[in-house]
């Protein structure tokens, strides 16, 4: 056991005040023999898991405030997506760098990607780690754009004003358009070259607020304000409905796509429920730790039978205490 500290006010020096002040750390990445680690400031370390030291600062100039990482299997790279002080924090900037560049020292050594993208808010980038792909959105021209995740190549856009959302899933993404009073039309594509596999439209009730609507394969999630969970299978419209009772809006989910089945997230508590609408696990003695539900404190297993999340403690559980907080390791086996 090791312990890594992002924080040093010598080497952080030429930083912005703001960026050099110590923060909580948000995301930690693991990749190879490095780990690295971002805090709440915007400061992002690599450590070696050889020395068990401080390789370097990801952080290229004393105003970049690096939001999120992402580990690119596909060439062994690292993303950084980052804001920066001169530019007013408004603008994400992409950088790509090879985890043998950052091993070495050098992080420099990376390069830039997405730069003909205006990613302004409300733009973004999402990498979709399953499909292979990065998904961008540039508001200025509501056009969204897929490119491959392991040469940054462009492979097509879409260029719609209604289009409201995207979902990806494996081998589809679903466009949310903007919804009628009474439907909200709907398009299912091919990830790989944009063509249309399905449009349709889906019946809503009038007045009422749409909680969600998430893809999963040929199944469509889709939940209202006070009305039942509908799950619609889009290859042939068949449509099974479960009560607003049993099924309450959730804020988060996590698919297991090798159970074919999918976790919900509420108020601390965690449920597995099936396709056909029935609750196959709820985890009575499992209550997380932290009361957003953040999917970020779950992990679940390559194999999707052991999930492992930070959870309370209750007077029968062992655990231990340090500088006065409890940390507490749980693990419940889904299968």
């Amino acid at each position: 056991m090791e312990e890594f500290d992002t924080h040093d006010p010598k080497e952080n020096n030429a930083l912005l005040p703001y960026i050099r002040k110590r923060s909580k750390i948000i995301e930690i990445v693991a990749a190879r023999d490095i780990v690295f680690a971002l805090s709440q400031s915007g400061v992002c370390a690599a450590f070696s898991r050889v020395t068990n030291k401080r390789i370097c600062f990801l952080n290229g100039s004393p105003d970049e405030v690096v939001r999120s990482l992402f580990y690119n299997k596909n060439n062994d790279s690292l993303i950084t997506v980052s804001v920066y002080g001169s530019e007013n924090f408004s603008a994400l900037r992409c950088k790509t760098t090879r985890i043998e560049y950052i091993r070495r020292g050098t992080p420099d050594a990376g390069f830039p990607l997405f730069e003909t993208e205006s990613l302004k808010w409300p733009g973004f980038v999402e990498f979709d780690d399953v499909n292979g792909k990065v998904l961008t959105y540039s508001a200025q021209d509501s056009t969204y754009k897929v490119f491959d995740l392991k040469n940054y190549t462009l492979l097509y856009s879409i260029s719609d004003k209604n289009v409201q959302e995207i979902k990806i899933s494996p081998g589809i993404m679903l466009l949310i358009y903007t919804r009628t009073s009474s439907s909200i039309p709907l398009k299912i594509l091919n990830i790989e070259d944009g063509t249309v596999l399905k449009f349709f439209n889906h019946l809503l009730h009038r007045n009422k607020k749409v909680d969600f609507i998430e893809q999963f394969n040929e199944k469509l999630l889709v939940k209202q304000d006070g009305e039942n969970l509908q799950i619609l299978d889009v290859r042939n419209f068949q449509l099974t409905e479960v009560s607003s009772t049993e099924f309450m809006t959730p804020s988060a989910f996590i698919f297991l796509y090798e159970l074919q089945l999918f976790l919900t997230f509420r108020n601390r508590s965690v449920a597995v429920w099936n396709f056909r609408g029935e609750l196959v696990t709820s985890f009575e003695d499992h209550l997380l730790w932290h009361p957003d539900c953040n999917t970020n404190n779950i992990y679940i297993t390559s194999d999707q039978d052991l999930i492992i999340s930070y959870c309370k403690a209750d007077s029968t559980d062992s655990f231990s205490e340090e500088n006065g907080k409890i940390w507490y390791p749980w693990s419940v086996r889904l299968a």
